[in-house]
């Protein structure tokens, strides 16, 4: 009689009440559609994997922070940050909703400009501002922060060449007690840097000052830490009239604001975590309070924020290809996507489901993508119930970054689809094939056939 193989025995954690010290008891609903599309169908229609957008999303977050912020401080503008998601399609529903553009390249800045958005409603940020963007970004009126002494001069030198006067920001950096400073970017408003920037700016005699801006970081969670910027950049506003006559325009606090993802680093998931845009919104609006000018001189109030808004917008649509046992007895699902499409899996944990009813007792599992590199893991470790070849997975908020840091690596990039507020789907960017891939090689004569 042949003996059975050896499988290793499981053992499955269960939990009562809704929370304890491991976390919240594990449940997996099935999502079967999005805003009223059957994830089948745009799979049917689209090809996996798939990229989906929900507008309506997009619209509701875009609202929220608009209101939030507008309540406590009615001179507030949003700048969609380019660079955490550029699809044509994504940024012009921003700017219907009045958004402006917040851009980090001449490329971003080309891409805003294609979006049909006036030049002086972009502000161009990044550490990268060679003459020529600067000049056209000056001809067009737009809002310029410059990073560093060196681009200040050549500022002035593009300022002299078009005789204009040229009106710009600079950025600064500074410390919070609740996140480590940034200190690359812009000027240091700590140690006194920033001041001497003005000073050396105002000596140049070609530009004039009218704005501040300040990036603290990226998936801040601490609401308090925009209070501690937005105070020093007001006593830096007050500086700046006392001491000089400078009335500011703008004081721009840049994005960083976390989305409810959950970090891999984190106890609890984000959805617990995460404070409301009010939050933030009370926050930056206490630091300002410390402005001393008078309320018609008070500054516009510019937000970059990009996660927040678009994170849980984005899903990725995938399916099983096989299921593995791994040597350690773990369990492997495999899928048809992978971390050249979803950079965020290494720090993120999103949250992944079924499109389609499961049944059978969860245990811990790998998702792994299809790419040929160890690294491919989607998910390191969670509890899934059993998923068959060709089942259908929904990956949850992957809009932020992903379709602006992805690769094209191993397998082609998938299709791009949108959800309109209407409920219609439409293709937003084309899958690639090999002509994306091929069309930009040349191929040397003595390599022709």
């Amino acid at each position: 009689m042949s003996r059975k193989p050896y499988e290793k025995p499981m053992l499955v954690k269960h939990q009562l009440g809704m929370l304890n010290k491991y976390g919240s008891v594990p449940s997996v609903e099935p999502m079967l559609s999005i805003d009223g599309v059957a994830v089948a169908e745009l799979l049917e229609k689209y090809g996996s994997p798939l990229f989906v957008f929900s507008e309506q999303s997009i619209v509701d977050k875009t609202e929220e922070l608009n209101e939030a912020f507008k309540l406590r401080y009615p001179k507030t503008t949003v700048a969609w940050s380019y660079k955490t998601n550029y699809l044509d399609a994504v940024c012009k529903v921003f700017h219907r909703e009045g958004s402006w553009a917040e851009v980090v390249s001449e490329f971003e800045y080309d891409k805003a400009i294609h979006n049909g958005v006036p030049g002086s409603r972009i502000i161009f940020n990044g550490p990268l501002k060679p003459a020529d963007a600067l000049e056209k970004a000056f001809r067009n009126k737009s809002i310029v922060n410059l990073d560093n002494f060196d681009e200040l001069q050549t500022a002035e030198e593009v300022a002299e060449k078009i005789g204009e006067d040229v009106s710009i920001g600079i950025r600064v950096n500074l410390g919070t007690s609740a996140t480590p400073p940034w200190g690359r970017f812009g000027f240091n408003l700590d140690n006194g840097q920033a001041r001497d920037a003005v000073r050396r700016l105002l000596a140049g005699g070609k530009l004039s000052l009218n704005g501040l801006h300040c990036h603290l970081g990226t998936f801040i969670q601490q609401p308090e830490a925009y209070q501690e910027q937005t105070a020093k950049l007001s006593h830096f506003a007050n500086w700046l009239r006392e001491e000089h006559s400078i009335i500011l325009d703008y004081i721009d606090v840049g994005g960083g604001i976390a989305s409810c993802n959950t970090l891999h680093t984190q106890y609890l998931p984000g959805s617990q975590t995460t404070p409301p845009l009010s939050r933030f919104a009370e926050a930056v609006s206490s630091g300002l309070s410390e402005l001393t000018c008078q309320p018609d001189d008070y500054p516009t109030l510019f937000l970059e924020t990009g996660r927040a808004l678009i994170d849980d917008a984005g899903y990725i649509l995938t399916s099983v290809i096989a299921n593995k046992r791994l040597p350690d007895g773990q369990r492997s699902v495999v899928i048809d996507a992978g971390v050249n499409i979803l950079f965020t899996a290494f720090w993120y944990k999103h949250e992944i489901v079924p499109a389609q009813a499961v049944s059978g007792t969860p245990e811990q599992a790998i998702i792994h993508g299809p790419l040929c590199m160890n690294i491919d893991v989607i998910r390191p470790s969670l509890l899934f119930p059993p998923v068959e070849v060709g089942d259908k997975l929904v990956i949850k908020s992957v809009g932020a970054y992903n379709v602006t840091q992805w690769m094209q690596f191993i397998t082609y990039r998938p299709a791009v689809v949108m959800i309109s507020t209407s409920g219609d789907d439409a293709i937003i960017r084309r899958a690639e094939d090999l002509s994306t891939i091929t069309d930009m090689e040349e191929v040397p004569g003595w390599l022709q056939d």
